[in-house]
């Protein structure tokens, strides 16, 4: 199965970043480098990525897409949504990836669980590098100025320098 990495998302001062790294392995192999795995979504006013499976989480994509469609934007009841059918559907329960979705107002873990998960902080990561990344996020939040996009970028730089499944090859977007 081909898998993406390391997804991180900030919030900080009305701004929320998003950035993945660009790695895609089978098994212990790298096959891609520069990987896309950050999209936006619903007229570009939502973010989304992912780790795990590539194929399933770009199917996971589109019934988002279609769920923030259905729904006027509305992230938290589309991703709810979403996560209903991904936990119910004999076909969509069987995807391995999990998304971060973030808009102005909310970041977002959606998992094929049913999870939908929104952190205490205004921090997640997941993915191989995920707890490095996350690590790195909050020391850069706790102790320095730096933006979000700034600290979403180091974050996953200083991940690829640690895990394996990460690399610097690193897509950033911003609200």
């Amino acid at each position: 199965m081909l898998k993406g990495t390391t997804v991180i998302a900030i919030k900080k001062n009305g701004k929320t970043a998003i950035a993945g790294d660009g790695q895609v392995t089978f098994g212990n192999t790298v096959l891609k480098q520069k990987a896309r795995k950050i999209r936006k979504l619903y007229k570009g006013k939502v973010l989304v990525g992912f780790a795990g499976s590539t194929a399933d989480a770009l199917t996971l994509f589109d019934k988002l897409e279609k769920k923030l469609e259905s729904y006027g934007g509305q992230l938290l009841r589309a991703a709810v949504e979403l996560a209903k059918d991904w936990r119910t559907d004999k076909i969509l329960r069987r995807l391995e990836a999990f998304l971060i979705a973030c808009d102005k107002n909310h970041i977002l873990l959606i998992s094929g669980a049913g999870d939908v998960v929104e952190p205490d902080e205004e921090v997640i990561a997941i993915g191989s590098g995920g707890p490095m990344a996350l690590a790195a996020a909050k020391a850069m939040l706790k102790f320095t100025d730096l933006d979000a996009k700034t600290i979403a970028e180091n974050a996953i730089k200083i991940a690829s320098e640690i895990c394996i499944y990460t690399n610097s090859e690193i897509i950033v977007e911003e609200l």
